[in-house]
């Protein structure tokens, strides 16, 4: 079963809330099912939230999940289930491991590794906080007001089927740069609906949301728009570290850099914050980048 997409006008978590809802398939083990998407390779943060669900419901309900390190290995297929094979690394009084691996036809797509830990008060506490230029997400056109009579191949699927509102301080990169090649942006994400009440979903839902403009930053640096000729990107490996819990039916800000480019490849960092300014999530990636 694939999760297809909604109608051109739904505005829906509907496609969020499906990739989360693995279902037992043995000791340990979970099939996922993934949303259709243009590409007809499955979106790589749904592979790392389902990756970390998969964990997730082998541990505890005293503990959270910290931190992931994972791996794209091949492509996925999104008329294909995914079966997620967890290992119990192991348990201890206050952190626990896991290691997971997902496969289509016998083959890995994904492979990660996480640590979860029992939640404890630190005396050491400091955060970088939202940069000026993050903007008012309210002020800011939506992705579905940006794309307006665009008709490129992903336009339909931008503006409406990926579960977030999504808004871009400076513009969006979608089809066109507007020329000024600034080294950080922020991206703004809200769920269209109201998401369950679930801490765990929202954790979920951080992990999906990172892989949709993680390397956008390289794009901007280099004058280039998604629907350029040539421009290719690819998912290598994904990194992320949770901080705080927030909710992702409010306000989220992804504020984004590029660090360096180099041999084919660059490096995407992404620092999550609330409205508030309360620091949720870290996450850097590393990807493969071809720009006409």
């Amino acid at each position: 079963m694939t999760t297809p997409m909604p109608s051109t006008s739904d505005r829906t978590v509907a496609p969020l809330l499906a990739a989360l809802d693995l279902t037992k398939d043995g000791d340990d083990a979970f099939l996922s099912h993934h949303q259709v998407i243009p590409s007809g390779r499955a979106y790589g943060g749904e592979l790392v939230a389902q990756a970390e669900r998969a964990m997730t419901l082998t541990v505890g309900d005293d503990r959270r999940v910290a931190n992931l390190h994972g791996y794209f290995l091949r492509a996925g297929d999104v008329h294909t289930a995914t079966r997620w094979e967890v290992e119990r690394v192991r348990d201890g009084r206050g952190f626990s491991h896991r290691a997971v691996r997902g496969l289509q036809g016998g083959k890995e797509i994904f492979r990660a590794m996480a640590q979860f830990a029992v939640p404890v008060d630190g005396a050491v506490e400091h955060a970088d906080t939202l940069p000026p230029e993050a903007g008012d997400p309210d002020e800011l056109p939506s992705t579905a007001d940006v794309l307006v009579g665009a008709d490129t191949r992903d336009a339909e699927y931008w503006r409406y089927h990926r579960s977030f509102d999504i808004r871009h301080a400076p513009s969006a990169l979608y089809t066109t740069h507007d020329g000024v090649r600034v080294a950080r942006q922020t991206v703004w994400l809200r769920a269209w609906e109201r998401l369950p009440d679930d801490p765990a979903i929202h954790r979920s839902a951080l992990a999906y949301v990172c892989d949709y403009t993680l390397l956008e930053p390289i794009l901007r640096r280099h004058g280039a728009a998604w629907a350029d000729d040539g421009v290719v990107t690819a998912s290598l490996d994904h990194a992320m570290w949770w901080h705080h819990d927030g909710r992702m039916d409010s306000w989220v800000a992804l504020v984004q850099t590029s660090p360096v480019a180099t041999r084919g490849t660059g490096l995407g960092t992404a620092r999550l914050y609330s409205a508030d300014g309360r620091p949720l999530a870290s996450v850097v990636q590393e990807g493969l980048v071809n720009l006409p």
